[in-house]
This record gives structure tokens, C-alpha cells and sequence, in this order.
């Protein structure tokens, strides 16, 4: 199965849509394999569930999105695990076990703007990954 997680820098992207990357892997008999990391083709309605779509993932991994892209991303047959937080790796290994538990969404409407590549720091509170 081919998985998509919206990366920012080591961690999971609280923004799956202003993400600055997605680690792509396919899910292989309970590994990993084939990972890297590709640009964001930059957010616009649609634009990421469509591009994801035709790179063949059928799971999206992040710490949020809104209802308009989690049904696009249904339209599409790509499931989504929103509420992830933490470094890419954890998530990749509890990937690898069956134990991926996603939860709320850590991204409201609107909080998101301007987050992205054009933006640094993130509004929202999260914890200390280092």
C-alpha cells in the first residue's frame, strides 16, 4: 500500500496542506520500502488529493485537514489518518506494526493560512519534538 505523510522538516506536518513535503513509501509485508520525499505541489482546493491520487496512494498520513479535503480524499479512495504528531520515523514504524491511531484533527479552518513554505514557525501549540 502506497502512503503518503505530510513532512516538515523531521516530523509530521500539523498542515497537510501547506506541508512543505510528503514522505512517500509503500507498505510491504509490514515494512517500509521505496521511501522519499517529494515537494508539495502547493495547495489549491483539490490540487493535493488529485496529484496523491495519481502517484497511486490510497493513505494519507498528517496531523490535520479539513472536511472539504478529507472528502476529496475519499472521492478519491485515499483514506485518511489526520490527529498524527511526532517524527516522521515513530509514525513509519507504528505504519509498520498496525498501531497507527490517528485522533482530532490538529488543524481548524483557517488556522493554517500562510503556513507553508512563505512561513517558518507554526501558530499552533505543539509539543517540544526535539
Amino acid at each position: 500500500m502506497r502512503v503518503a505523510i505530510s513532512t516538515d522538516g523531521e516530523v509530521v506536518s500539523e498542515h497537510f496542506g501547506r506541508c512543505p513535503t510528503f514522505t512517500m513509501l509503500d507498505i510491504e509485508g509490514g515494512k517500509a520500502v521505496d521511501r522519499k520525499e517529494i515537494n508539495n505541489p502547493g495547495h489549491a482546493p483539490g490540487i493535493i488529493p488529485q496529484f496523491l491520487h495519481e502517484k497511486g496512494v490510497k493513505l494519507i498520513v498528517c496531523g490535520g485537514m479539513g472536511a472539504r479535503a478529507s472528502g476529496l480524499f475519499e472521492e478519491f479512495g485515499i483514506e485518511a489518518i489526520t490527529g498524527v504528531s511526532g517524527k516522521i520515523n515513530e509514525a513509519i514504524s507504528r505504519l509498520e506494526n498496525g498501531i497507527l491511531e490517528g485522533g482530532e484533527s490538529l488543524c481548524k479552518p483557517g488556522e493554517g493560512r500562510g503556513y507553508g513554505v512563505e512561513k517558518t514557525v507554526c501558530d499552533h501549540p505543539h509539543e517540544d519534538l526535539e
